[in-house]
């Protein structure tokens, strides 16, 4: 009998009919478990360590039961899990159900079978689809259970320190009957439901999407399975109205990002990655269909070494197409602050390690949760094999939509790359009919690609896909009315797209995020960790190399480095070097620089490879000389140092002429002894307690407060401070919306306080000769002092600023100012392999949007003809605005990590007037020599003479790197890279006094490419165009 039907009550009638709230006693989400039995016995262990399954079942389990607490957090339990199942049973399918509050590991036969976590809707194994007499009826299960949530152990919400005393309830465990005839028609009316809410009144199928679930309601009878097969034919009728042929396709692949470190710490993760990977080889055991997009070396790493039978059923799915490692990168590294030679060990630890474990390369890079991506990724990832992208964090946007989800990504040195942003926004579908259409709707693309990825399965704190995303994508693999869902790969997606790319448009720059720009600047120790241990593998890489040039018994030491590398890499995952993470996190971070694992980073030489074979053999042992060691491409007149004959510092200079070594790549000279010159400059104290110094080169003077009320360069006379007043400190307000650790927020701006309150003036420490500074401190917000040395050395051309902070305020940000006498409308900052522009003015909102960036080594404002730099040994944060050059040095957040920069810091940055521009005065040269310091060793060993090992004819270009080779199976290979740094086209000699036999260009993967490169008198002759790198393969005939 027909009926008039009112839409809400309909709607209404279905959604309680499948509610699991209301009416459970009548409907048929109630009949979704049959028969229940509990365990035969539940006994259990606990540990404070993360152990591995042998050790934990020979321990001494003692009795538990469902209902019981555990932990505190971070602790594990071990529960022993006796099951018997009734013969009764017989036939139907059997789940063991385990909730808990914490993240489990079913482990049966000594391997790990299925995560078991509530938050990713994983609460059941199961033990049989369909109980047969021959089958053990008794078994026994082990579940490992870490006493933390999927998102860790915030106290009162998701990002807030983690509560220590966390506890964990275990409130189910059992044994189930499965109905998985009632879970079908679950997901058939939840899809039914659906269509009829979401596609909306104007459209006739979500009426006959609801007049099918009301008529389905009619038929089913849920006390008599009987009628299910009925019922489930109205549903089959709707979903086999098929599409036509212009409908959008959605290219769906199964996801599970992991952070490698955030909310829990490294350990964990391992644990993260076996319970969400071991369950997505479960489900591929039954769904042969199924994909799932992978990425990140250092997760598969951890779980090659620690889960060993898992790693080899994901090797076979792999084989089989089903499990596919993207990204290429060892982790997904943030997208800004790592240097442009990181980035490169990135892909190139990341792609060796997927060639060797699975025979392949990744040719999509996959970074969907990073804070930003520098201009210069779609030229290193050409250098790795890869010309495909795929990101969704954009899509935070705070302030401008994003106007692309398909595009292609262009860089400062022109490489193109294909770039999608799955237009769902989201990295983390479930498979929801709401997903689907939120994919076609939201797509800003429509009209020039017809295709788009739909990344499903719970993340961040893992999981991964269900059961019933699967199930619920499969009903709306082709149903009249949703877009086409299919399951696919990424290599399907971007084939597609690149076939109906002919209409799409180019983005040029900077993909700039509009949200978390805080993150330049929290925990800034990790970041100058970061630096530092970057400048160190530079210099032992150069040195090591250098060694096994001039002596045949020296090793280089490749493993090492590989580990001590990829202890870098890891620490620049996306949460762990922008500081968005736990205490806990920060600490391993600091570990990896600084203790036992980074002894040789951070060790008390710095330098790995011994200077005994430069040359200084077999000669007059009594000798006291000096080494000096240059790790860079341009000769250096600078100040050194080296402890005096009675303890003190002796300064001297390493050539006051010419440079140390003319044109170095790194070189030493034996001095008999470092002298000190007589007078070079002096500081002139003055009657109101300014001072004044000069070096031939630049003139400064600083009031009793350390601000510079004049810079001039002493032969240009042009005053370079605006105001009177720079070297300013401010302090500012800084309490974001939400994300602490991420954000600040533009707001911030109105709070600016000057710091005021001097504790120490301004008094002369070094009096001249070859160096002269003066120090003063100051008191910062209401418990924070500041003590700055400012140092001017002979011939410099730039004022430091040696600088140490006992930082203890609570939602402050610390930044200090420089108003110069300079009017432009952009700025450069230095990024990886280059520079970029930035306004200096706030016209649109997408000018404002940037009120805080980032840089790495410099950032520069210049009109035509002058300019003046700023430099910096560790910061990353930066803004100019108008005429004021600002670098942020510390902030203090309190979530996730309550004691985030809170202790001492010490911290050096410089500013550099300049004549002409900054590429012309050699700003970018002067950075790097603020940051790579001339090796100073003293020496036992007679003079021997100056030997430089590579020289560039350019200014233009910059030798980054000296490795040895990798990929070539010639242990006297060595790699070179240059990189063109003004932005120009240039044609440069390297020249090198290495023996050298065979020379050709290769690729950021250390692969040859084309010809070989002739060897001429004058080096190797080599063609850059702007920002273009180089990577050159020397084959030595030693």
């Amino acid at each position: 009998m027909a009926a008039i039907k009112h839409r809400r009550t309909a709607l209404e009638r279905v959604e309680k009919f499948i509610s699991d709230t209301y009416f459970t006693d009548c409907n048929l989400r109630g009949r979704l478990f049959g028969d229940r039995c509990p365990l035969a016995s539940l006994s259990y262990f606990q540990t404070p360590r993360r152990i591995p399954y042998e050790e934990a079942v020979v321990q001494e389990f003692g009795p538990a039961q469902v209902g019981q607490s555990f932990g505190p957090t971070w602790e594990t339990c071990w529960f022993k899990v006796e099951l018997s199942i009734p013969s009764a049973w017989a036939g139907r399918e059997v789940h063991f159900v385990w909730e808990s509050d914490g993240e489990g590991m079913v482990w049966r036969d000594a391997q790990p079978v299925q995560g078991l976590t509530k938050e990713g809707e994983k609460t059941s194994y199961i033990l049989t689809r369909s109980l047969k007499e021959s089958e053990p009826h008794s078994l026994t299960l082990y579940v490992e259970l870490a006493c933390n949530g999927l998102f860790g152990a915030g106290k009162g919400s998701m990002i807030a320190p983690p509560d220590p005393d966390r506890r964990v309830t275990l409130s189910k465990a059992e044994l189930v009957v499965f109905n998985r005839d009632v879970y079908e028609l679950l997901v058939d009316l939840e899809i039914l439901l659906d269509m009829a809410q979401l596609l909306g009144e104007e459209n006739q199928r979500s009426f006959q999407a609801l007049y099918t679930a009301n008529q389905m309601v009619n038929v089913c009878d849920v006390m008599d399975p009987s009628t299910f097969p009925a019922t489930r034919d109205l549903a089959a009728a709707i979903f086999s109205q098929r599409n036509g042929e212009s409908q959008h396709t959605v290219h769906a692949m199964g996801h599970c990002h992991i952070d490698s470190a955030w909310l829990w710490p490294y350990e964990e993760t391992i644990r993260k990655c076996a319970r969400s990977w071991v369950t997505v080889v479960q489900l591929m055991e039954h769904n042969p269909e199924l994909t799932f997009a992978c990425s990140q070396a250092q997760q598969f790493e951890w779980v090659r070494r620690s889960y060993p039978g898992l790693y080899a059923r994901i090797q076979d799915f792999v084989a089989k197409g089903q499990f596919i490692p993207v990204g290429g990168t060892w982790v997904e590294m943030d997208g800004n602050l790592p240097s442009g030679e990181s980035m490169v060990r990135q892909f190139l630890q990341g792609q060796r390690f997927f060639q060797e474990q699975f025979g392949r390369i990744c040719s999509e890079f996959w970074l969907p949760d990073t804070f930003g991506y520098s201009a210069q990724l779609p030229q290193l990832m050409h250098g790795c094999g890869i010309q495909r992208f795929l990101t969704q964090k954009l899509s935070w946007n705070l302030v401008n939509s994003f106007p692309h989800h398909t595009f292609f990504w262009e860089g400062i040195d022109g490489s193109q790359v294909l770039t999608h942003f799955p237009p769902g926004d989201s990295y983390g579908m479930h498979g929801r009919v709401e997903e689907v259409l939120k994919t076609v709707k939201n797509n800003k693309d429509k009209g020039r690609v017809n295709h788009s990825a739909f990344l499903f399965g719970f993340g961040d704190g893992g999981g991964g896909p269900t059961q019933k995303m699967l199930d619920r994508m499969k009903r709306m693999s082709d149903t009249d009315g949703l877009p086409r869902v299919q399951i696919s790969t990424p290599d399907q997606l971007f084939s597609v797209l690149e076939k109906e790319s002919s209409q799409l448009c180019t983005w040029v720059g900077e993909l700039f995020l509009e949200l978390h720009n805080g993150t330049y600047t929290t925990q800034a120790q990790i970041k100058k960790g970061n630096r530092e241990c970057e400048q160190i593998l530079h210099d032992v890489e150069v040195l090591s190399t250098l060694a096994v040039a001039q002596d045949k018994e020296f090793q280089y030491p490749a493993s090492q480095l590989q580990q001590l590398w990829r202890l870098l890499l890891l620490n620049q995952f996306h949460d762990v070097l922008p500081g968005s993470c736990i205490q806990l996190v920060v600490e391993d971070a600091l570990q990896y620089y600084t203790g036992e694992q980074g002894a040789w980073l951070a060790g008390p030489s710095r330098v790995g490879a011994s200077p005994a074979w430069w040359g200084c053999r077999g000669s007059n042992p009594g000798t006291q000389s000096t080494l000096v060691l240059n790790t860079l491409s341009w000769e250096r007149t600078e100040v050194i140092s080296r402890p005096g004959p009675n303890g003190k510092e002796t300064l001297g200079m390493s050539d006051l002429g010419v440079a140390l070594v003319p044109h170095i790549k790194s070189a030493m000279e034996a001095l008999p002894q470092v002298w000190v010159c007589d007078t070079c400059f002096w500081p002139f104290p003055k009657e109101d307690g300014s001072i004044t110094m000069e070096n031939g080169v630049i003139s400064v003077c600083m009031d009793t407060m350390g601000h510079l009320i004049s810079l001039r360069l002493m032969d240009f006379e042009r005053e370079s401070i605006a105001n009177g007043c720079a070297n300013q400190f401010a302090l500012f307000d800084d309490v974001p919306l939400y994300w602490d650790a991420w954000d600040v927020m533009d707001y911030h701006l109105e709070t600016r306080k000057p710091v005021t309150t001097m504790l120490k003036p301004l008094e002369v420490t070094l009096a001249g000769g070859l160096r002269g500074s003066v120090r003063f401190s100051l008191k910062v917000g209401k418990s924070s002092t500041l003590t700055q040395e400012i140092i001017l050395d002979a011939m410099c051309p730039y004022l430091r600023f040696q600088t140490q902070v006992e930082w203890k305020e609570a939602h402050k940000f610390l930044k200090v100012e420089f108003p110069v006498n300079v009017r432009s409308t952009s700025a450069t900052y230095e990024i990886q392999f280059g520079h970029l522009q930035r306004p200096t003015h706030w016209n649109t909102s997408w000018d404002w949007a940037r009120f805080e960036v980032w840089a790495h080594k410099w950032l520069d404002l210049s009109e035509h003809g002058f300019g003046v730099a700023l430099l910096n040994n560790c910061k990353y944060g930066a803004s100019v605005h108008r005429n004021i050059l600002s670098l942020s040095l510390l902030r203090a957040p309190k979530s996730p990590d309550s004691t985030a920069d809170i202790g001492l810091h010490q911290f050096t940055y410089a500013v550099m007037p300049h004549q002409g521009s900054f590429q012309e005065a050699g700003v970018i040269q002067q950075a790097y020599s603020l940051n790579f310091p001339l090796h100073v060793v003293p020496a036992s060993c007679a003079p021997c003479p100056a030997w430089s090992a590579f020289s560039v004819s350019s200014p233009a270009i910059v030798l980054e790197t000296v490795k040895q080779a990798g990929a070539v199976p010639v242990s006297s290979a060595v790699v070179v890279r240059l990189y063109e740094a003004h932005g120009s086209t240039v044609t440069a000699w390297l020249q090198t006094s290495l023996p050298v036999k065979k020379a050709m260009l290769c690729d950021l993967l250390e692969r040859p490419v084309g010809w070989g490169l002739s060897l001429e008198k004058q080096g190797l002759r080599l063609s850059f165009t702007p920002f273009r790198v180089l990577s050159v393969l020397l084959v030595l005939s030693c």
